[in-house]
């Protein structure tokens, strides 16, 4: 009896592994995309991150030429100061000695702030970028079913055939181009 009881669980027992196999079998035999995306290469190479590129160097010359002028402007007052040192007055001296200091503080202010406007400038316009990339590739996962896509950087390996990053950087190209609705 006690034979044909294990038997019995035996019997069980296999009939349950093979239920719980069947299905890893078979999602086995699915394919399961994945795919990877350079965010780098989307944002140096496409459109609107060549823009933003442009438009972030307009505002670094521009930032940088006001510096530079007051640069100039504060090398013209030490030069001042020197040549004039030996007929100026103690109290003429003085004046233009704390004159030289406030120019060199404002300059000095000049250059973090620029430097600020910068960083958020840049901040602001890679974000903007960034959420039209995440955007895009959510859909292009959705639509053309991809079970995961992965950012470049973080991959050791992969096969060169699940990169979409060329995909993506077609496709944000052509969501860019066309005309706001």
């Amino acid at each position: 009896m006690s034979k044909l009881f294990f038997g019995g669980m035996g019997a069980c027992c296999l009939l349950l592994v093979a239920m719980l196999v069947v299905p890893v079998t078979s999602l086995a035999a699915d394919a399961v995309k994945f795919g990877s995306i350079d965010v780098q290469k989307v944002l140096n190479e496409s459109e609107t991150g060549r823009k933003a590129k442009l438009d972030l160097e307009v505002l670094i010359k521009s930032k940088q030429s006001t510096i530079d002028e007051k640069g100039k402007a504060i090398e013209k007052l030490k030069a001042d100061i020197e040549k004039q040192a030996s007929v100026l007055s103690a109290d003429a001296k003085k004046n233009k000695e704390e004159e030289l200091e406030k120019s060199v503080r404002e300059y000095q202010r000049l250059v973090q702030d620029s430097q600020v406007e910068i960083k958020k400038k840049e901040a602001e316009l890679t974000e903007t970028i960034l959420k039209d990339i995440k955007e895009l590739v959510e859909k292009t996962g959705e639509t053309e079913g991809y079970a995961l896509i992965l950012e470049k950087g973080m991959i050791v390996y992969s096969n060169k055939g699940i990169d979409i990053t060329d995909t993506i950087l077609k496709k944000y190209d052509e969501s860019k181009a066309k005309p706001a609705k």
